[in-house]
């Protein structure tokens, strides 16, 4: 991910309107949720909602798709987990497996 876009997407989300609204759409998962239902889950109002919206998708972080007289929005787990990948490539020297940088990969070997 090119270090132009981070700062995009972190600016994007560094908002707590725009936070909520992106987390409400990951916790929706790639069906998404129509612009409706994102203010009522997030107490956004539509005036203020439409601009957070349009941050985020400026940022790359959410995407919209016309169905019917609704907008659906989704996060871009694609972005999202760029951005992830990118703020942590060299956490520990690189070593994919260390505890600090990955609690999955100590929560295996201490299984084994």
């Amino acid at each position: 991910m090119e270090t132009k876009a981070v700062v995009a997407a972190l600016a994007a989300l560094a908002q707590d309107s725009r936070l909520a609204v992106f987390r409400a759409l990951v916790q929706a998962g790639p069906a998404g949720l129509a612009a409706g239902r994102i203010g009522e889950l997030t107490g956004i109002p539509p005036s203020s909602l439409s601009f957070h919206l349009k941050e985020l998708s400026h940022a790359d972080m959410v995407s919209s798709q016309q169905a019917g007289r609704f907008v659906i929005y989704t996060a871009n787990f694609a972005t999202m987990n760029a951005l992830l990948g990118f703020l942590t490539e060299n956490c520990c020297g690189g070593n994919p497996c260390s505890p600090v940088c990955s609690p999955a990969c100590a929560t295996d070997k201490a299984s084994t």
